[in-house]
C-alpha cells in the first residue's frame, strides 16, 4: 500500500514502517559515529519504543553493547492498517540489533499491569541473569492500577487559577489564545497515580525481590522543568506534582539499593518534539521559538544527541555523576542558559500568526512531528508500495 500521514489533532493515525525503520539506523549511526561508552552491558527499557525510551535503548546498545530487553504497549498491524510508529521502531531496532550479533527482545502490553512485569522478570532471569541498568521512560495518558485496578487518568492542567496564554496550531501556524482551567484534587491525584514515582518503584522493588539487579546497578527516570512561561500549565500544574513525586522516588529508590551499591537518578531532558509533548498546549509555540534560537547557536539537540550525552557525559565517565541542588541530573543545560530563555521570553512577546514565520521554527516541529510517525525522512520512497506487515523478531510471547 502507498502509505500517507493522516492527521487527526495533535496525532497521525498512520505510519511509515521504512521511514520508522531509517529513523532507527539514522538515531544508531550517529551513536556509533560518537565512538564507544564505557556504559551498562544488560539494560532493561521500560518504555522503550519510541523518543528518548528508544534513545536510551539505542544508545546502550550502540555505545556500550549492551544486551537490551524493552518493554512498550504498541500497536500491531493488521491488513491495510499501519501499526503504531514504537511497533515499527521496535522491529527496526531488533532487525538491526540481531544483524550486528546484539541480544533484543520485546515485551508488548501493559507495562503498569503484574503480568508484564512478570514476563519481563521472567525473561531476564531466563537469558539476562541481571541487568545493571534500568530506564523507566513511560509516557502513558492512562494507568489500570495493578492493586485497586482503578483506572487513573492524567490531565494537564494550572493549579489554584485558570492559565491564560498563547499557543499555536503547527499545522497551520495560527496562534492564538488558549484558556485552560484549573484542576481539582482528584484531578490532581490522577495524575500523580499515572505519571508519579509509584509504578517505578513497583518495577524496582520487583526485580530486587527477585535478585534481577546487578550489584551497582543504576536506574534512571526522565523528567522536565521548563520555562517559566510554562510554569503554571507544567510545572507548577498537575503534571510538574506528578515530576515532584517521580523526582522524591528517585531518593527512595536510591536508598531501596544502597545494599547492592546501586544508584537511582532523575535526568531532567530538552523539550523536545514528542506525542506527548505535541498534546500540551503553549509546547508547541514553546518549543519552535527555543528550536529556532538553539539552531542559531548551534546547540540543538533531538533525542538521540540529548542521550548519548546523557550516557557519555553525565552517567558513565567513571566519575561522581553530576547532580543539581535536588539531585537530579541537568541534560536540559543548554536549553536553559540564560542567554537561550532571554531570547525566547523576547520572541514569546512578539509572536502572532503573522510572525511566527520569522522569529520561529514551525516547520522545523512539523518535521519533527511527522518524523515520529515515520514521515519525511530522508532517503525513503513514500511513492512506492510498502508491506504494512512488519514482524518484531524477538518478541517474547
Amino acid at each position: 500500500m502507498i502509505i500517507e500521514p493522516r492527521m487527526r489533532g495533535f496525532i497521525c493515525l498512520t505510519s511509515h514502517p521504512d521511514g520508522c525503520a531509517q529513523n532507527v539506523k539514522n538515531q544508531i549511526e550517529y551513536v556509533k559515529s560518537k565512538g564507544a561508552i564505557n556504559g551498562p552491558k544488560k539494560v532493561l527499557v521500560i518504555g522503550a519504543s519510541t523518543g528518548f525510551g528508544l534513545a536510551s535503548r539505542i544508545t546502550a546498545a550502540y555505545g556500550s553493547g549492551a544486551s537490551t530487553i524493552g518493554v512498550f504497549f504498541e500497536k500491531a498491524p493488521s491488513e491495510g492498517k499501519t501499526a503504531s510508529p514504537g511497533w515499527y521502531n521496535s522491529a527496526a531496532f531488533e532487525k538491526e540489533a540481531h544483524a550486528a550479533g546484539l541480544y533484543a527482545k520485546s515485551i508488548n502490553g501493559d507495562a503498569f499491569s503484574k503480568e508484564i512485569k512478570e514476563k519481563t522478570l521472567a525473561t531476564i532471569k531466563a537469558d539476562l541473569g541481571q541487568v545493571d541498568l534500568v530506564i523507566y521512560s513511560l509516557a502513558s495518558p492512562v494507568r489500570k492500577h495493578p492493586d485497586t485496578e482503578v483506572l487513573h487518568r492524567s490531565t494537564l492542567k494550572p493549579i489554584g487559577s485558570t492559565y491564560t496564554n498563547k499557543t499555536v496550531d503547527f499545522h497551520t501556524g495560527n496562534v492564538t489564545e488558549i484558556s485552560i482551567e484549573p484542576a481539582n484534587e482528584d484531578d490532581i491525584a490522577n495524575t500523580i497515580a499515572v505519571m508519579g514515582g509509584e509504578d517505578w518503584t513497583m518495577w524496582i522493588d520487583a526485580l530486587k525481590a527477585e535478585n534481577l539487579l546487578a550489584e551497582g546497578a543504576t536506574t534512571v527516570a526522565y523528567s522536565y522543568i521548563g520555562p517559566a512561561l510554562t510554569e503554571p500549565v507544567y510545572r507548577k500544574g498537575t503534571i510538574g506534582r506528578a515530576k515532584d513525586d517521580l523526582e522524591a522516588t528517585a531518593f527512595t529508590i536510591a536508598d531501596k539499593l544502597k545494599d547492592i551499591n546501586g544508584k537511582a537518578y532523575v535526568s531532567v531532558n530538552k523539550a523536545l518534539v514528542t506525542q506527548a509533548s505535541s498534546a500540551i498546549p503553549v509546547i508547541p509555540l514553546y518549543i519552535s521559538l527555543l528550536y529556532k534560537i538553539m539552531k542559531e547557536e548551534g546547540i540543538h539537540e533531538g533525542t538521540i544527541e540529548q542521550i548519548q550525552r546523557l550516557y557519555a557525559e553525565r552517567l558513565y565517565t567513571g566519575g561522581e555523576v553530576p547532580v543539581d541542588e535536588k539531585g537530579r541530573i541537568r541534560i536540559d543545560d543548554w536549553e536553559m542558559r540564560e542567554d537561550v530563555q532571554a531570547k525566547v521570553a523576547k520572541l514569546w512577546e512578539e509572536a502572532t500568526t503573522e510572525t511566527l514565520p520569522s522569529i520561529g521554527d514551525l516547520p522545523g516541529y512539523r518535521s519533527d512531528f511527522l518524523s515520529l510517525f515515520g514521515f519525511e525522512i530522508d532517503k525513503v520512497d513514500y511513492q512506492k508500495d510498502t508491506n504494512e506487515i512488519v514482524a518484531i523478531e524477538g518478541l517474547v510471547d
